[in-house]
């Protein structure tokens, strides 16, 4: 203070009269210019507004939308989840905007997402915003979060409000914010399923993908119905091509307008699978975009959890169990569940009502991008080799399960990975073989895996893996000749094949060539399975195997059984010889069955010597030699005694004796012959041979109706295995 200046002027009396309400300040001398920044608090008996609208061309969700209506007539609170993109956000923005007269006293919005990103921003900071928002002054809304929550429900205790939490990551986000007051509930959108909070009463509600007519309709809204009108086989695609995942459907809707794309040609574009998920951005930003989002939900995993899902990109295959990831990640079985159960959680993995699992096709190829990105160059040759092995010792296995005695090239200690003298024990402890019904069960199996096997098989000849392609190209016939996919089965051979000569394996890739005219016949390539037959007696007959040259004559025979019944005979005899020499009792078998087959086709009356038939008919000579070859497949043994019987081939022959039987004048004997033949056909799922008589079945039914039936049943057989002859049956259906 300088000398002589008046003490009282410089001092300040700090004191206030009056009561205050609110901020207020007391100061001395100022100088110089001040501004004071604070956001002034609703007054009391303000009613919040806070949900952001919904996207303006907002479709679907009916069923979804619905539900929440029902939950609230209930008064129960829910949580929406689901995978990354799917539009939980907007869903919960469309009901609330289309339901504000139910909440008079407002509706309040909380964005978990925004509040993680600022620096220690918790659930103290939601509670918070949430009271005032509703006109609480800050020096009534307490501190910690006991004392907010506790304020909360006072405030919250006589009003109707909605509560919209989004993105939420703890079960305690929803709890402390449900508002207390009749008829007021809380929803909330999270990435995780929180479980946790079934048990108090809130609703937990998963979102799904759109089905390809949604999708087509946010398409036609976002784009216009005209453009969808003009291509519909281009708006399929597209619908496809983005698995009905919202946010890519709204990136395909932009990149249309804004590129000024055509339908046709922005499919063309994703159907590159290798560019799919960098076409699914907006150009100028890599945060809107299908990619950017999955990453989002990625970089939440925990290390080991991310690394599974890099190894589930790399898996071929459409759906995986446990025991599957476990083997193509180096894993024990529960390590494994355990993590798929993390990522299932995160809906980064869907789990399937048999409880297998399946990724999102989308989301398949952010798990490759990020595989490729992040682990080091071998590491998807190491799992496909890894899960190839896993899926030949079951295949195997399953075979084995269905017929033990089968003619099989490769060596069971080898692809099972025992020592020869216990790989009895070994099979014997199979999943299939503990079954009451280990055949049918290991078909199931197989015909569920069959998507997954001829993926493994696809990446193991990519990769090289030519031993195990043409092994698992060999045991994966058994499921062939029970459900005749004509396509696989025919790609399956012909890799296997391929392999089998890349590995200098004569013996194997004759039997493979052989098994592969029987689909090629099928599907009318006569021409190629001739030359594979011919291609396989070489290489069978120079391979010195003991049993090989005579199946695949039998095959040969087959070729020739309507086109030279007499050839056919002479081929079949051939393969007797071989078998019997050999020793080979099911072998045998088979030609004497194709024999009496080769009568059959050939029968009209007169005695061919070079058929073998000298005295009786052939009809008659075939009906003796299928009813004793009945009998001969049913009386099977295997090489240790244990009966092992063939009922499918056996069911094949009661077709063909039903057959004779009608040759012969037999009527009603071949009628009720040819009806056990469909029963026992469909009871070994031999359906394409069941298909067969059915149709023999028809032309001796006189009833129009029960013939139609049989017909329509034989149609759908060949439809389902994509056999020619369906448009055949059909159209005498239409005669």
């Amino acid at each position: 203070m300088a000398d002589g200046a008046d003490s009282s002027a410089m001092r300040v009396d700090n004191t206030m009269s009056g009561t205050v309400h609110g901020t207020s300040m007391q100061v001395g001398s100022v100088h110089g210019g001040i501004a004071f920044h604070y956001a002034a608090a609703p007054a009391p008996g303000t009613r919040p507004d806070q949900v952001p609208r919904p996207p303006r061309r907002f479709v679907n969700r009916r069923a979804d939308l619905a539900r929440l209506d029902g939950l609230l007539a209930e008064g129960a609170s829910a949580v929406l989840n689901g995978m990354p993109g799917i539009g939980k956000t907007s869903t919960l923005y469309r009901w609330a905007h289309d339901n504000q007269q139910h909440f008079p006293d407002g509706q309040l919005f909380v964005d978990f997402a925004e509040l993680r990103s600022a620096a220690g921003a918790d659930l103290s900071e939601a509670l918070t915003m949430c009271l005032r928002a509703l006109g609480v002054p800050d020096e009534r809304i307490g501190s910690g979060t006991a004392e907010l929550e506790s304020t909360f429900r006072s405030e919250s205790a006589k009003r109707r409000l909605l509560v919209v939490l989004d993105e939420v990551t703890e079960p305690s986000h929803v709890r402390s914010l449900t508002p207390k007051g009749e008829g007021s509930i809380v929803l909330a959108t999270s990435k995780r399923r929180l479980g946790e909070l079934a048990l108090h009463d809130v609703e937990l509600v998963e979102l799904d993908v759109f089905d390809p007519d949604a999708a087509k309709e946010l398409l036609g809204e976002l784009c216009g119905r005209a453009a969808l009108d003009a291509d519909p086989a281009a708006a399929d695609r597209l619908a496809e091509l983005c698995g009905g995942l919202p946010i890519a459907l709204r990136i395909v809707a932009a990149r249309l307008q804004s590129d000024r794309l055509t339908l046709a040609q922005l499919a063309d574009e994703l159907a590159d699978e290798r560019q799919r998920l960098g076409r699914l951005t907006l150009q100028g930003t890599d945060a809107t975009g299908v990619s950017a989002t999955l990453s989002l939900a990625y970089r939440d995993q925990s290390e080991p959890a991310a690394r599974l899902y890099r190894t589930l990109g790399d898996l071929p295959g459409v759906s995986f169990d446990s025991g599957v990831v476990a083997a193509a990640a180096g894993l024990d079985a529960a390590t494994s569940a355990g993590l798929l159960a993390d990522l299932a959680d995160a809906h980064l993995v869907h789990r399937t009502d048999d409880g297998r699992y399946q990724l999102h096709s989308l989301v398949r190829l952010h798990a490759q991008e990020t595989a490729r990105e992040t682990d080091p160059p071998e590491t998807e040759r190491q799992i496909v080799q890894r899960v190839t092995t896993h899926y030949l010792a079951l295949t195997t296995l399953a075979d084995l399960a269905v017929r033990a005695g089968r003619l099989r090239i490769l060596k069971l200690g080898e692809v099972l990975r025992q020592p020869v003298d216990q790989v009895d024990a070994f099979v014997e402890r199979s999943p299939f073989a503990v079954s009451a019904t280990p055949g049918r069960d290991a078909v199931e199996w197989l015909e569920a895996e069959r998507p997954n096997l001829m993926a493994v098989l696809r990446a193991a000849v990519r990769f090289g893996f030519d031993r195990q392609a043409w092994q698992l190209a060999e045991v994966l016939t058994v499921l062939f000749l029970h459900h005749r996919h004509l396509a696989d089965w025919r790609e399956s051979l012909a890799l296997g094949a391929d392999a089998a000569h890349r590995d200098h394996q004569p013996a194997a890739e004759a039997r493979l060539r052989s098994m592969l005219s029987r689909p090629l016949m099928d599907l009318r390539q006569d021409d190629r399975a001739l030359a594979e037959l011919e291609t396989a007696i070489e290489l069978a007959d120079a391979s010195g195997h003991p049993v090989l040259p005579g199946s695949v004559r039998e095959l040969l025979g087959r070729y020739w059984d309507r086109r030279d019944p007499e050839r056919a005979a002479a081929v079949y005899r051939e393969s007797l010889e071989i078998n019997e020499r050999a020793g080979e009792a099911r072998g045998a078998a088979l030609a004497r069955y194709f024999l009496g087959r080769a009568l059959l086709v050939a029968a009209d009356g007169e005695g061919r010597p070079a058929l073998g038939v000298t005295g009786d008919s052939m009809e008659v000579e075939a009906e003796r030699q299928l009813r004793a070859v009945y009998a001969e497949f049913l009386g099977l043994v295997r090489e240790d005694g244990t009966p092992e019987p063939d009922r499918r081939m056996a069911a094949r022959a009661l077709a063909d004796l039903g057959r004779a039987q009608a040759r012969c004048g037999a009527a009603v004997d071949a009628r009720a012959t040819l009806g056990r033949a469909v029963g026992e056909l469909r009871e070994q799922q031999a359906f394409h041979y069941e298909a067969e008589a059915l149709e023999s079945l028809a032309e001796l039914t006189e009833n129009a109706g029960e013939r139609r039936g049989l017909l329509e049943r034989a149609v759908e057989i060949y439809r389902e295995s994509g056999n020619p002859r369906a448009a055949e049956v059909q159209a005498l259906l239409a005669e």
